[in-house]
């Protein structure tokens, strides 16, 4: 994010929390990192881990782990729990950077169709 006084990430906050249609901002255009990226990236080179012993030591397959690196698979909870214990930072990371990722995918997958669904403003009871 700009740091040197630019407001125009508040102006894209403004303008996708006024459009009520969408559920993210479309000015934001680079794909979120899938999370098995980041642990085949960063994690398992930290490390120096090779992914079977990475496996081995998650309690999962070599082939499970190697789907979710290679962003082929989601991260579950049960893998978000798995990873957060392994990395000793919780699992919220991990299945918010999913959750981040498939909203991204999804809402381009959707191009078009959402703008035709009629909003409803429903009050919390």
């Amino acid at each position: 994010m700009d740091r040197g006084g630019s407001h125009s990430s508040s102006r894209t906050a403004r303008r996708a929390t006024s459009t009520s249609s969408r559920t993210i901002d479309r000015a934001i255009s680079r794909r979120p990192t899938h999370p098995g990226e980041l642990f085949a990236d960063i994690v398992l080179p930290e490390l120096k881990m090779s992914v079977t012993e990475a496996a081995r030591q998650l309690g999962v397959s070599r082939q499970t782990l190697h789907a979710v690196m290679a962003g082929r698979s989601a991260v579950t909870a049960e893998m978000a729990l798995r990873l957060g214990r392994f990395c000793g930072n919780g699992p919220g990371l991990w299945l918010r950077m999913q959750q981040s990722f498939d909203l991204w995918t999804a809402e381009r997958k959707l191009d078009g169709e959402l703008d035709r669904i009629p909003v409803h403003q429903v009050a919390a009871r």
